[in-house]
């Protein structure tokens, strides 16, 4: 493992003055990213969690935008969903086995149903004025414990003002005879927010109250709950599950602070465009694999790569500090598509 901290002559144009450092913590199971010495995120992939993911991810200005629960207890926090952790990119059917809805909360008799993603390595951390890179290893492994398929994925921390991407590449290599992603509405690159960026919702639900116990809640209380879907075609709100666009924007508020979430697809990816499984409650997902469901049945994927073959997909998520506008998205998103 090669582990670079301090100032790399990796990226000659830095767009902003942060520094973004990348401290590797391997007994913590965890790599933290920090932006002038503030946690923005960490790449975590403890014993209990059947795949890596990140988590938290904090605002510019120091809020929580990603879900607490499972992982804390926040009062407020909704309870559904032990499997929808930070950033993740998984799948819901490879070889009929669910890699998306693993968790803890998998009963023992159920769970040769469900495949696991195994961190295996950091490859590279380089931290830098401006831009970060972390490389890591994983393995798709099913019940048996056979190898499916190899990852490695890389990820770029980029600081520009109060606007921070990260620039996800995840190359998947097949290392059986056959892996099948079967058409599949459970996917691929998501992200599970905070309830301040939930749509608002008077459907009754449970969450987490001050002393950490689930409570059935049937008067939804949405006094800070402010988020809005916008997508690249123009749809906004609920309407936004199941259509198809490069990119989607989650907007809202939080402790006075304007915040934009923004999942941008790259059109090297099988699939593209994506179509968005973008809940109201707070599932943010952009599926390039799974279509059938999404076309009422118009389309279908069924996507298969062969023993030593390899697929990448690409994904950028923007965290912005600020409700970005059509415009600044769409550059953002054209200068992805030329990466």
């Amino acid at each position: 493992m090669t582990v670079l901290i301090g100032t790399s002559m990796l990226f000659s144009q830095c767009k902003s003055q942060s520094f973004v450092d990348i401290k590797v913590d391997e007994a913590a199971k965890k790599v933290d990213v920090t932006v002038d010495g503030k946690l923005f995120t960490s790449y975590i992939y403890p014993d209990n969690s059947m795949k890596p993911v990140l988590w938290p991810v904090i605002s510019p200005a120091g809020n929580m935008l990603t879900r607490s629960y499972p992982m804390v207890n926040k009062e407020g926090d909704r309870t559904d969903h032990p499997h929808h952790v930070g950033i993740w990119l998984n799948y819901g059917d490879v070889n009929g086995l669910d890699f998306w809805n693993n968790s803890e909360a998998i009963p023992a008799e159920r769970k040769d149903q469900f495949g696991s993603i195994y961190h295996k390595a950091v490859k590279e951390a380089k931290s830098s004025k401006g831009k970060a890179l972390l490389v890591t290893e994983a393995e798709w492994k099913a019940p048996d414990n056979t190898v499916m398929l190899d990852e490695e994925t890389s990820f770029s921390f980029i600081v520009r003002g109060n606007i921070r991407i990260i620039d996800r590449t995840t190359t998947l290599t097949a290392r059986i005879d056959e892996v099948k992603f079967n058409d599949n509405k459970e996917g691929m690159f998501a992200i599970r927010v905070a309830r301040e960026l939930e749509l608002p919702s008077d459907k009754p639900t449970k969450l987490m109250d001050s002393h950490g116990v689930v409570t059935e809640v049937k008067e939804m209380d949405n006094t800070k709950v402010k988020g809005n879907y916008r997508s690249s075609e123009g749809v906004e709100g609920g309407k936004v599950w199941g259509t198809r666009g490069r990119w989607m924007k989650l907007a809202s508020e939080i402790n006075g602070e304007n915040v934009a979430l923004v999942i941008i697809d790259n059109p090297g990816n099988v699939g593209y465009p994506t179509y968005w499984h973008a809940r109201d409650y707070g599932l943010f997902a952009a599926n390039t694999l799974g279509q059938k469901i999404f076309s009422n049945g118009e389309e279908e994927m069924n996507f298969t790569l062969k023993k030593g073959d390899s697929v990448t997909f690409k994904y950028r998520l923007v965290v912005a500090g600020e409700n970005l506008s059509d415009e600044q998205i769409n550059k953002l998103a054209d200068e992805y598509a030329g990466m």
